[in-house]
């Protein structure tokens, strides 16, 4: 599908409070083109909860529940028990959180409801920093990144959230990003088809926190993936399948230099040699775990 095929309908609107360049209501476009407006979002603090415009009036045409930072998955949780009680289970709990709702202050009631089989579709989009906050470190912060909290560059490497959803065992586990927007909408469409939980997710660069011009944001999320920082895959009933850029890596195109990346964000302009080349070595360590698995298949 091309991007002039995708429905027309709308659920973000004009006036919403987003900062220019923001990837996050890309991400939001796209989502709910696939999902449609049979849905409950589930919004932790985050960024999301921060742009929907100022009460009473709202820019998010769906029903939406702001909820504490540590509880979207248990709120999602009762809304689809609610949902079974009345017999509207056409209608899905969406959560729509950060990476610092997911994988750091959300992981417990995250964890439970995938125990749970909970019947909902989990979107973590991962700006690798608490952002509306004010630019803190999170789990998903890259070695190396400067964050208020991390002013001469984290020291830890980020988690792989993704694996640790895979590891629960759910039917449908896929990353995204907004620079392939016909690929981010084909996995929000797959994971409406399928029942239980469900985890996508996305990419989404931020020109304030990465430090990078605004009209950077989509380039800035494709060159993650084209120099393997950002991987797309599908994880279907545990088989994985890569997709698009990252499938040709694997098959045997040259990634670009990591430093073509690095280079376009003001977190990393601090880094010595040495830094980038543990950079490197990360993410070479990475692709050779990806192709191990490409290659059994």
């Amino acid at each position: 599908m091309a991007i002039k095929d995708l429905p027309k309908e709308e659920y973000i609107l004009k006036g919403h409070a987003a900062c220019p360049g923001c990837p996050i209501t890309i991400a939001l476009r796209i989502a709910l083109k696939a999902l449609g407006k049979k849905v409950i979002f589930v919004v932790p603090a985050s960024c999301s909860a921060v742009i929907q415009a100022l009460y009473p009036k709202t820019s998010f045409a769906i029903p939406t529940l702001n909820i504490a930072f540590e509880a979207s998955a248990a709120a999602a949780s009762g809304i689809a028990s609610s949902l079974k009680v009345l017999g509207r289970e056409d209608i899905i709990p969406v959560v729509w959180a950060g990476d610092g709702g997911t994988y750091d202050i959300g992981l417990q009631a995250l964890s439970g409801a995938l125990e749970r089989q909970t019947n909902f579709i989990y979107v973590c989009y991962n700006n690798q920093m608490y952002s509306n906050t004010g630019i803190q470190r999170s789990g998903a912060t890259p070695y190396g990144a400067w964050t208020t909290t991390t002013w001469s560059g984290k020291k830890e490497n980020e988690k792989n959230f993704a694996e640790i959803v895979m590891a629960h065992r759910i039917s449908y586990v896929a990353t995204s990003t907004i620079a392939y927007p016909e690929d981010l909408y084909r996995k929000m469409k797959r994971a409406k088809e399928v029942n239980g939980p469900r985890y996508i997710e996305i990419l989404a660069p931020c020109p304030p926190g990465w430090r990078f011009d605004m009209s950077k944001t989509v380039e800035m999320a494709r060159l993650a993936v084209e120099t393997g920082a950002w991987v797309l895959y599908e994880a279907i009933d545990g088989k994985i399948e890569f997709n698009l850029e990252s499938k040709k890596i694997l098959e045997g195109k040259e990634r670009k230099p990591i430093e073509e990346w690095l280079k376009m964000q003001g977190r990393f302009a601090h880094l010595k040699s040495e830094d980038v080349e543990k950079i490197k070595k990360w993410i070479d360590e990475r692709w050779e775990y990806y192709k191990k698995i490409y290659s059994v298949k």
